[in-house]
């Protein structure tokens, strides 16, 4: 993920709660459906499948969503959305290569108009009566908004109030804010398989909700051609037929001074193996992301984006090609990156279910393709890319962050994150309940850092020193060399996450040790509520007669392996400690390579690769790298 991707609008205004007086008493959700159904004649199931493919019919605590948007039905209001993100404050090179650093980036510019997309919230209030404020922080008003504008959207293409649903197709589409005519038609289609299939939760504020599956459901897609949007570029996109994508190629150029931007240019799987994906954040909006990938200046480079209010995607690199995303070029060279439209501390629990499906719908493709595991140690938000040397580790960026859903996302991959074991097995995956935990944060507001968070559902659990909830966070000598971890939403220092795996160390009465950075760390973990499933699996630890074994942030070759005519990457340990005793689950090899790339012209690049085996280790937060011949295998069953 790059630096420095500052998108003003307008000002930002500050996060709202909803208040006690606001708040809805059970089945209310349910009713409110009803309620707006009926007085703006749109069918409740219409109105239903919308909404859960917008947000799952959460609220989000009054939270702006990755796109501006608010409550239960998405309505967007850009006014509200903040132009400052916290990748200006870091210092990652996203390339990750010391033999060829990037140049820290000039400002992006800002948009120069808002899209129509971005601000539905004032058609719904002009259409409803109500304030802005009260279809932000009311779900019974937002959900009011959503139908007004259904039937608005109905009106204007001249399709009829109808009670049958397929006669709202067209509607449907246009809600989706979407321009190409084929990410439209899959919003819709997506919406129509959720009410002809039903679905059934409870939301983040406790509300029970269900639409009631509608059988042998006939969609009428002439509607859709009412709306006259545009055919997407599609040039050979390597995405599935189910979702929609089109090709904006980034930029790649040849500039002054033997420079180029800005990715390089590779023959991926031929010289290497793909074997990671990295989730990122875009800390910003779609349109301008994409333009900024346009520009071979712009240090940084991924090869998809993917909109939020319709999950519709762009590919800009081949998947051949080696974008500059992770931080680490070990791991760049090696993986696929995907940004997300959104900003890390305000997107929460607002990643669309719109966006969930599509993007899981392009890793399972990617993954099936290139062989990549379905697993919290391949599948890897940037937030768990290893820095290169000790000097980069921290720098490296935080995103998609806490509040990214990783069960749910697992789930839709068709690979969810299931028990492994019983209750003494000797290693666990983090897997908290999303829905109900709600750590403390605090980072959220920019205008105010210091404030806490709204509670959010998250996927990370505190780690701290002994086991006891007020005893200190654990700490992390190479993010924080000295001082301590933070409650801050942009830190990862003491957490653990969704689908990670890790060793036990200990365990006493409801809480559970794991072994995490070279120490102890423990997690309340109580068997009425808990946190972490048992995981069984194999693990390392050092080889007997070693104190200690170094950690690694790259798999890079021994000396002995590279050519005359390539300069040697040294192997340099990272600041941790792995000691005697301790142990860390193993994800799998790794591939020991490098590749040399630092020429615009392709025929120069070359993979070196070499006889030293390194293993795939979840060391902390991060994953990290050991070689084989220090630490030995068991299982932990």
């Amino acid at each position: 993920m790059r630096r420095a991707l500052a998108i003003a609008v307008v000002a930002f205004l500050p996060l709202v709660n909803i208040t006690a007086a606001q708040a809805e008493e059970p089945g209310d959700r349910q009713q409110a459906f009803a309620a707006a159904a009926k007085e703006f004649q749109v069918p409740e199931s219409v109105l239903l499948g919308v909404s859960y493919l917008e947000s799952r019919w959460d609220a989000h605590a009054g939270q702006p969503s990755n796109d501006a948007g608010f409550g239960p039905m998405h309505l967007t209001d850009a006014a509200a959305f903040t132009g400052s993100n916290h990748h200006g404050e870091g210092e990652e090179d996203p390339r990750g290569d010391e033999t060829r650093p990037l140049a820290a980036p000039a400002e992006a510019p800002a948009p120069t108009e808002i899209p129509a997309s971005l601000r539905t919230m004032e058609k719904a209030s002009q259409l409803t009566g109500e304030s802005h404020e009260k279809l932000r922080t009311d779900p019974a008003a937002n959900i009011r908004g959503g139908a007004a504008l259904l039937a608005d959207y109905q009106k204007s293409l001249g399709a009829p109030l109808s009670d049958k649903p397929g006669e709202w197709y067209g509607a449907v589409a246009k809600y989706s804010g979407a321009d190409e005519s084929e990410a439209a038609k899959i919003f819709a289609d997506e919406v129509y398989t959720t009410i002809q299939d039903g679905a059934e939760r409870v939301t983040d504020d406790g509300q029970k909700v269900a639409l009631p599956p509608v059988p042998g459901l006939e969609k009428i897609e002439k509607w859709l051609e009412k709306l006259g949007l545009r055919p997407p570029r599609r040039d050979g996109v390597e995405c599935p037929a189910s979702i929609s994508c089109e090709w904006i190629p980034a930029a790649y150029q040849q500039l002054p001074n033997d420079d180029y931007g800005h990715y390089d240019l590779s023959n991926r799987p031929v010289n290497q193996k793909v074997d990671y994906i990295i989730i990122h954040d875009m800390e910003g909006y779609f349109g301008p992301s994409v333009k900024l990938n346009q520009d071979p200046k712009w240090p940084g480079s991924w090869h998809y984006s993917v909109r939020s209010s319709d999950g519709h995607i762009a590919q800009q690199i081949k998947t051949k090609d080696v974008g500059w995303q992770a931080g680490n070029w070990y791991i760049n060279a090696k993986s696929i990156g995907i940004e997300h439209e959104g900003f890390l501390a305000e997107g929460s629990t607002w990643y669309t279910e719109a966006m969930y499906r599509t993007s899981a719908k392009l890793v399972r493709y990617l993954a099936l393709r290139h062989g990549v595991p379905l697993d919290r140690a391949h599948i890897l938000g940037h937030d768990n890319v290893p820095g290169t040397l000790p000097t980069t580790v921290k720098t490296m960026h935080e995103d998609p962050g806490p509040f990214w859903d990783w069960a749910h996302y697992f789930e839709l991959l068709g690979a969810p994150l299931h028990q492994f074991g019983g209750p003494k097995s000797g290693s666990v995956m983090i897997k908290p309940d999303f829905a109900t935990n709600k750590p403390y944060f605090y980072g959220c507001d920019r205008k105010n850092p210091e404030a806490a968070c709204p509670p959010l559902s998250a996927q990370s659990i505190w780690l701290r020193t002994e086991p006891r909830a007020d005893a200190p966070l654990v700490k992390d000598v190479g993010k924080h060399p000295t001082g301590d971890s933070l409650y801050s939403v942009y830190d990862h220092s003491a957490r653990a996450s969704t689908g990670q795996r890790f060793s036990v160390a200990d365990r006493q009465g409801d809480w559970t040790a794991i072994w995490y950075l070279g120490q102890k760390a423990w997690f309340h973990n109580p068997a009425s509520a808990p946190t972490a499933v048992p995981s069984m699996g194999l693990v390392v630890t050092p080889k007997p007669g070693l104190a200690t074994v170094p950690v690694y942030g790259r798999a890079y070759p021994e000396k002995e392996a590279y050519p005359a005519d390539i300069p040697y990457q040294a192997v340099t340990p990272l600041q941790y400690t792995f000691s005697a005793g301790e142990k860390y689950t193993l994800a799998g090899p790794a591939s020991t390579e490098y590749y040399r790339a630092v020429t615009f012209d392709l025929e120069s690049h070359k993979v070196v690769k070499g006889q030293t085996k390194y293993l795939e280790i979840q060391f902390g937060h991060r994953v990290m790298f050991v070689k084989a011949d220090d630490v030995q295998v068991s299982f932990s069953g």
